[in-house]
Order: structure tokens, then C-alpha cells, then sequence
């Protein structure tokens, strides 16, 4: 049963007998009222999931009612060549071992997107390794020639990861390199990269990339700039409660600054095939209370999404009811970061008539959407492409 109005969930929770500390954080919310970092832990510590997922439910209808978002977007991988060796990566080659990767040409890339020609797509993502000789003028020319090819596609590229690198090595400051990108035809930037905030995690499984402090300052300068962004946590590996609760805090925090940030996205650790394949994966339940609590702390958040082709498209529907109003997009079948890690979707391609299917068994309405969430066709209706 889904609890979709106050007086709903209100006899939920009496039936639930809570703790008085648990009645008051969810009276706090049916009101609207921000929650302490102190009482987003407790959430985790003790909530149950049939009232967390009321709950979440709850906020998740009063931003959005049933309506359920995604979007028609093909996935480039310029190259899993990196420089970084994180510990729970599967995906990405060091250059010595080059050899055992890819690296696709600025034709190879062009030729992805020509490969669209034609068809209703509105979004190109682009995340891949950092290639040490793929330089920010390499990149700079790869979103002049998409966007001299195909003009309204929105261009959604580059992790604070990658552009940390580019823009150290091309001697540019944040805000001197995102304004050229922007001007090459950058429009947003996904929310890779960030991992967990917490620099005695970092140390442990991402010591040599991009720290906390930088990725939030890039993300800051682009919302500055008039780039909207996305932010991501990985979860469930060896860190804390608490440290999600401090990641999300830093995170609602420059939100309440820059109003830029278009979604959230919690990343399932994925164990196959990395150097740390000897930590087991987080339950189901830890993985809907995950979603459910993310919903609850990230009040200005305006979107919270399950990335199907990482969590499978069983467990993101089922997601729809903790949270959840996107579930991204169509996507090709090209993208190989979680594939390799053991992902469930090894092969990750929906049509839009598979994904519609998927949200409508969930007994929620499928709204097609662009990168900015504006509506591009609420299903049945015909559909418009707004401008970007």
C-alpha cells in the first residue's frame, strides 16, 4: 500500500508505535520542516522501512504527485584510460595498461551522435577515464562539433573529476574553464566523481582524485556560471551512516546557496572485478532505506533518481514508492562503468515504450522530460520539445 495522504500516514504511524524522538522527525516532516543532521542519522539508525517509504512517498507526491520522469539521452565513453586507481572501480585502465582499454577520436564520438540522426533524442552524456593525453582543447572541440552537427542537443559532460584534471593541466581557473566549455556548448554536468565526502573514506578508497572541497567548489562555479549540475553519493562500502548523512548535509548545504543542483542520485556500490570485491554489497533494504532517507534530508533537492541501469529495472521501480521520481533515460547500450562491476543491467537500452511500461506498472504516469526537466511529453499527449 502506497500512503499518499497525511491522514494516511499519520495512522500509520500510530499503528507503528514509534519512539517519541521518531514521531516528532516525522511530524517534523509532514510539515515541511527541515531535518537536523542529528535526526537524518536516527533515520537510518532506526526507522523502518513500511514508514520510511510512507514518508518518503509522502514528500516525494508532494513534489510530483505520480508523475515520473525520464528521458531520451544516448551514453559516450570517451576512454577508460585513467590516471586515478580507484579501489572500487572496475572500469577504468591506468595508462601503462592502456593497452587493455579504449579511446575513441573526435570522429569516433561525432560518429556516435550521427548514429542518432533522426531520432527524438535530447541529451548526449559524456563521462569516460582521465586520459592524460585527452586535454581540455580535445574536449572543447568534441562539444564544438556536436554541437555544430546536432545545435539542440543538450550536452551533459564531464564529471568535477574530469574537469578537475583538464583544468589543472591546461592552467585554467574553474571559472575561466567552465565559461569556455559553456561557450563551446556545455550545458551541464552530471554528478559523478563525489563518491563519499569524507576524507578518511576518500583516503581509502579514492585517495589520488579530486577531494570533497574541490568537487564542491566546481559544482558551485558552474551553478555561478548558469551550468546546472547533479549530485551523486556511492553508497554501501565501508562507509558510516554518519558519513552519508555528512555527505548529503554538504551537498544540501551549497544547494541552499545556488538553488543549481537538478538531482540527486545514490550509486550502489557494485563489487565485481575491483580491489575491493571483498566488500559484500548493501541488502535491498539497506538499498530502499538509502533512497528513502535521501528523500527526507534533501529538502531543496527538487529530484531523486534511480539510475536503472545499476540498480535493474525490477529494484528502480520498486524505488518508485520510496522516493523516486526519475529513472533517467533510454540510454544506449554503449555505457560500461557499471556493467563491468557487476552491474544488472549488462546491457542497459530501453525503448521508450519499455520505460513507459515500467513506470505504469508502478502505478505512476510516465512524463517524458529534457535535461532540465521541462516537459516534453506527458504520455499520451503530443509531444513538444522545449527549447533549451
Amino acid at each position: 500500500m502506497m500512503y499518499k495522504t497525511e491522514s494516511e500516514i499519520l495512522q500509520l504511524l500510530n499503528s507503528c508505535h514509534l519512539p517519541a524522538e521518531l514521531q516528532l522527525i516525522a511530524e517534523k516532516i509532514l510539515h515541511g520542516q527541515r531535518l537536523t543532521p542529528e535526526e537524518g542519522l536516527l533515520l537510518f539508525e532506526k526507522g523502518k522501512i513500511n514508514w520510511l517509504g510512507a514518508l518518503a512517498n509522502y514528500v516525494r507526491e508532494q513534489k510530483h504527485g505520480d508523475d515520473t520522469f525520464f528521458n531520451r539521452n544516448v551514453h559516450i565513453e570517451p576512454t577508460n584510460v585513467c590516471v586515478y586507481s580507484c579501489k572500487f572501480c572496475s572500469y577504468s585502465r591506468l595508462y601503462k595498461h592502456r593497452d587493455e582499454g579504449w579511446e575513441l577520436s573526435l570522429d569516433d564520438m561525432l560518429n556516435i551522435v550521427k548514429r542518432y540522426d533522426g531520432q527524438p533524442i535530447t541529451e548526449v552524456h559524456i563521462v569516460g577515464g582521465v586520459h592524460p593525453k585527452l586535454d581540455f582543447y580535445f574536449f572543447k572541440e568534441l562539444l564544438q562539433r556536436i554541437k555544430a552537427h546536432r545545435p539542440e542537443l543538450h550536452i551533459k559532460a564531464f564529471t568535477a573529476v574530469e574537469l578537475y584534471y583538464m583544468f589543472k593541466k591546461a592552467r585554467l581557473s574553474y571559472e575561466e574553464g567552465l565559461r569556455q566549455l559553456k561557450e563551446a556548448g556545455l550545458n551541464s554536468i552530471p554528478g559523478g566523481g563525489a563518491e563519499i565526502f569524507a576524507t578518511e573514506i576518500r583516503e581509502q578508497i579514492c585517495a589520488d582524485k579530486v577531494d570533497a572541497e574541490n568537487w564542491l567548489k566546481i559544482h558551485e562555479t558552474a551553478h555561478r556560471l548558469g551550468i546546472p549540475s547533479n549530485a551523486t553519493m556511492l553508497y554501501g562500502h565501508i562507509e558510516s551512516y554518519a558519513h552519508r548523512i555528512d555527505h548529503m548535509e554538504r551537498l544540501r548545504q551549497l544547494q541552499d546557496q545556488t538553488g543549481g543542483f537538478n538531482c540527486f542520485i545514490p550509486l550502489k556500490f557494485r563489487n565485481q572485478n575491483n580491489d575491493m570485491s571483498h566488500v559484500p554489497e548493501s541488502s535491498v533494504i539497506e538499498d530502499i532505506k538509502m533512497y528513502a532517507v535521501a528523500r527526507l534530508y534533501l529538502d531543496n533537492f527538487p529530484h531523486l533518481k534511480a539510475y536503472w541501469p545499476m540498480l535493474g529495472r525490477d529494484m528502480a521501480q520498486m524505488m518508485l514508492s520510496f522516493g523516486v521520481d526519475d529513472l533517467d533515460g533510454t540510454i544506449d547500450d554503449s555505457t560500461k562503468i557499471y556493467s563491468m562491476a557487476g552491474a544488472e543491467e549488462q546491457h542497459p537500452a530501453m525503448t521508450t515504450e519499455e520505460i513507459t511500461a515500467l513506470i505504469r506498472k508502478a502505478h505512476r504516469i510516465p512524463v517524458e522530460r529534457n535535461s532540465l526537466y521541462e516537459v516534453v511529453r506527458r504520455f499520451d499527449e503530443p509531444a513538444t520539445i522545449p527549447s533549451n
